[in-house]
């Protein structure tokens, strides 16, 4: 009985594991409405910094993402009161050192509503002809053009193959080998990196 109980808590703790890798290969995403932890450790960073003097809440208000802005304007970097992981490594040095996710240096930063699909749902075909597969995403090509590498944390490097009637503006479509991936992976609010 008690190798039971041992085994469960085991499996458990595992469990925990796994999803806390998952969400830190995602990186921190702390934008206006954001609550929790990661918004108490950004305004504590922030705070440090001389950027923030409000109270370490958990929430993300007007004056935290004011304090975000203030801090990204200081350091050269898109200023949209976000904090992606391209700000957050800025704003935590040691979360440079410790980076799992090393091809993202030099990208520009472009956050994204990132939907998934796989050749299951479609043709199999993307608009340019090649297959739907990992490694290729689907944009509006105005806002980035056919051909672009850009690098998604927690899932890799990845090109533009593909275009939809309703991918428009700052939304992709993250192509997966299998539709189980693709229903795994779902919406998200992502920041992706443009590499080209």
């Amino acid at each position: 009985m008690r190798f039971g109980k041992l085994m469960f808590c085991t499996l458990i703790c595992a469990m925990v594991m796994m999803f806390c890798a998952s969400a830190m290969a995602s990186g921190v995403l702390v934008k206006e409405g954001s609550t929790g932890a990661d918004v108490v450790t950004v305004q504590a960073l922030l705070k440090e910094k001389g950027f923030f003097s409000g109270e370490e809440d958990g929430v993300c208000g007007p004056e935290t993402v004011q304090a975000i802005k203030a801090f990204q304007k200081s350091e050269g970097l898109e200023v949209d009161g976000i904090c992606g992981a391209h700000t957050y490594r800025r704003l935590d040095p040691y979360a440079q050192e410790n980076d799992i996710e090393k091809g993202i240096e030099g990208g520009r930063a472009v956050f994204v509503h990132a939907t998934a699909y796989s050749p299951e749902e479609t043709s199999g075909v993307t608009a340019s002809g090649t297959a739907v597969r990992k490694g290729v995403i689907a944009a509006d090509l105005s806002v980035i053009p056919m051909g672009t590498r850009v690098y998604i944390p927690g899932y890799g490097e990845a090109v533009v193959e593909d275009c939809g009637g309703s991918i428009v503006g700052n939304i992709i479509d993250i192509g997966f080998d299998t539709y189980v991936e693709a229903i795994a992976f779902g919406r998200q609010d992502i920041e992706i990196y443009i590499l080209d």
